[in-house]
């Protein structure tokens, strides 16, 4: 299921008589908010299938662009692409190395279109040339280096039809009219092989396709409490192999090949405490190589011996966590992405044949020498019994020897992951290195809902929105304190989408609980957020359903009411700021004019921020860096932790303050002075 779903002043007399105490600041050096989210130098670098090129993502006219060089000298890179305003922020190479492939939306409507660039003359094209369309690729694949798999819903916005699309002349093929399938698995050879579709349980069948008809019969389901832990991952390169990430009669997901002949299948991996997570596959056979398990941090297994010495060659020369990002055809160069946690990511080339690495860019160099502290994974017990995996960065001052205990209590900032249905993992993050250097401890929390850790534990979440979810998180504070990394009433709680949601849950459901809240475009209304979802996910609706509330039944509505903090606005006393983005198609803008509406209603102060050009999150640096800008100040009222000033970092922006601008100090002057 796609993921749904990343100050007062004294005389408001809401503000907690905690915050109005000076808090001991660090003495490390402030980190510019522009250093850790303005563009990075360079980011995303991958090996072209044939070798001969490099290519990353990096700024041109400040904004994100695609730029390619020869392998043996990046000195001669050029940029192939000229976006002016929306920045690229994926890509990846067409099979016969020829071009690169990016999808892009406008002003963050998620309507992404698929757009290809001639490495060689630096011609672009629109590949899926359409208006309110998004383009999904299907299918990739080296055995067929002339065209790809896209699904397009121009025809319906609910359905994607499947499309060979020829990257040379970028004709399109239709291969399959889809009228209510909700995903297909193709081979290597570029087939459409598997549709599948969602059962009124929230489950999902799986229907074989042969001679492109899809037949009546399912030959694979499963229900509810799978279908978030199980689902067909590719064909090996012959088709007589089908991987599954499977947890059909067990807890967590475990890799298993499937015999497409006989049926019979085989458990290749497993893990007791996670779901199998990222698998390294041969290029040339598709047979799995490696496979990463991410409890408390992500740890690779080999299965091939042939990456045997590759794999703990890299471990023994870079330091950090080790993803391999590209291979070549020839199976002879690797592009290798490092995350050092308290230093930025890294890319490195790695010649298997020489036993070399060569270091192509650090993303930001501008960090380099910054005081960035250890990210530290914890197990926090729920007061069911539930293990919540968590991950807590401590400020400099609060933790002298960076062994990840607090050497004293200080404010701090409890960030909440969107989705709910993904989760936070161990590496280098940005807001927590942001928050830290400014004097807060920061914890993230995988509250129950949260993905990676088995079905149990995802569907420990069901209908339990401002419920056990939320207790989680108030157990995780609780958790704080006692360990000493925090006092009571000294957090503030933040987050993005179902973060959002659950900062207005805190501040509204245990309105004691929380010194502040900082809500970046979170649902406060859910039976109105599950009315305006995309047409294009209609094939998940029946598991939003079963997992939020039925809006189709009386009982439905009635507990998406209960959980829906709109509700109870007026029960808010603490200072609340929230950012929006009005393009949004997963929360739309009436999530946050709602709840804004209400407070202001019964005087509630409220500081409210929107960006007309931005979607569900902030894809412009300018406009993330205005918005940090304002939240800095806002938690400095709230806790008393440090900031740098707001100065200028509003003028480059879109930001429009909504109301409250008096309550966050120092926004009145900066939007005076834009």
């Amino acid at each position: 299921m796609r993921t749904l779903l990343l100050a007062a002043v004294a005389a408001l007399a809401i503000l907690p008589a905690a915050a109005t105490q000076a808090q001991t600041a660090t003495t490390a050096p402030l980190i510019e908010r522009a250093k850790l989210f303005g563009n990075p130098s360079r980011a995303r670098g991958l090996v072209s299938p044939d070798g001969k090129h490099l290519a990353w993502i990096a700024p041109r006219d400040g904004v994100m662009n695609l730029w390619v060089a020869p392998r043996g000298d990046l000195a001669k890179a050029k940029p192939l692409t000229d976006e002016k305003t929306r920045p690229i922020r994926s890509y990846f190479w067409s099979p016969d190395s020829g071009s690169l492939l990016f999808v892009n939306d406008k002003g963050g409507d998620e309507n992404f279109l698929l757009y290809g660039v001639d490495i060689a003359t630096g011609t672009q094209r629109t590949l899926t040339p359409f208006e309110k369309t998004r383009a999904e690729i299907l299918g990739v694949s080296r055995k067929v280096p002339d065209r790809i798999l896209v699904g397009v819903n121009n025809r319906d916005p609910r359905w994607h039809d499947v499309y060979s699309l020829d990257l040379k002349s970028g004709a399109l093929k239709l291969l399959i009219k889809n009228e209510k399938y909700g995903g297909f698995v193709a081979d290597e050879d570029l087939v459409p092989r598997l549709a599948t579709i969602e059962r009124p349980d929230g489950g999902s069948d799986y229907f074989r396709i042969v001679d492109g008809k899809i037949e009546d019969k399912p030959v694979v389901s499963y229900g509810l409490d799978d279908s978030l832990t199980t689902s067909a991952l590719g064909f090996t390169t012959d088709g007589k192999t089908l991987y599954w990430l499977d947890s059909r009669g067990r807890d967590t997901a475990a890799l298993v090949a499937q015999d497409v002949a006989s049926g019979q299948t085989k458990i290749i991996a497993q893990d007791a405490k996670a779901d199998i997570g990222q698998v390294l596959a041969d290029p040339k056979t598709g047979l799995v190589q490696a496979y990463g398990v991410n409890y408390l941090r992500n740890t690779w297994t080999v299965v091939d011996p042939a990456v045997k010495g590759d794999l703990d060659f890299l471990s023994q020369q870079l330091k950090g966590d080790i993803y391999v990002t590209g291979r070549t055809d020839a199976d002879d160069l690797w592009t290798v992405a490092v995350d050092p946690v308290t230093a930025s990511a890294a890319t490195y080339l790695y010649d298997r044949k020489a036993k070399t690495v060569e270091k192509l860019f650090v993303a930001r160099p501008e960090l380099e020498g910054a005081p960035l502290q250890p990210m530290t994974p914890v197990e926090i017990k729920a007061r069911d019994g539930l293990t919540l995996v968590s991950y807590l960065t401590l400020p400099p001052d609060a933790d002298a020897n960076k062994d990840g205990k607090a050497d004293k209590p200080v404010p701090m900032v409890l960030l909440v992951h969107g989705g709910p249905w993904a989760r936070d993992a161990y590496g280098y993050n940005g807001y927590h290195q942001w928050l830290a250097n400014r004097g807060y401890a920061v914890l993230s929390v995988n509250y129950r809902a949260s993905t990676g850790f088995g079905k149990n534990f995802t569907n420990a979440g069901n209908l339990e929105w401002a419920g056990k979810m939320h207790d989680d998180l108030i157990d995780a504070v609780g958790w704080a304190v006692k360990a000493g990394v925090t006092t009571q009433k000294q957090t503030a709680i933040m987050g993005g989408s179902y973060g959002g949601y659950a900062t207005l849950v805190g501040l509204t459901y245990t309105p004691d609980a929380f010194a502040c809240g900082v809500d970046i475009v979170g649902p406060s209304n859910l039976e109105t957020l599950l009315k305006t979802i995309p047409p294009y996910w209609e094939a998940g609706k029946q598991q939003f359903y079963k997992r939020m509330g039925d809006p189709t039944t009386p009982a439905g509505v009635a507990l998406l009411k209960d959980r829906s903090p709109v509700y109870r606005a007026s029960a808010i006393t603490k200072p609340l700021l929230i950012g929006q983005g009005a393009n949004d198609p997963r929360v739309n803008q009436a999530e946050s004019d709602q709840i804004v509406a209400a407070m202001e209603a019964k005087k509630i102060p409220v500081t409210y921020v929107l960006f007309p050009d931005e979607g569900h999150g902030f894809a412009r640096p300018v406009n993330n860096i205005a918005f940090n800008a304002v939240a800095e100040q806002f938690l400095k009222g709230c806790l008393g932790g440090r900031s740098e000033p707001i100065g200028g970092a509003l003028k480059p922006s879109t930001a429009q303050v909504k109301a409250g601008a008096a309550f966050t100090p120092g926004l009145a002057e900066a939007l005076a002075a834009k």
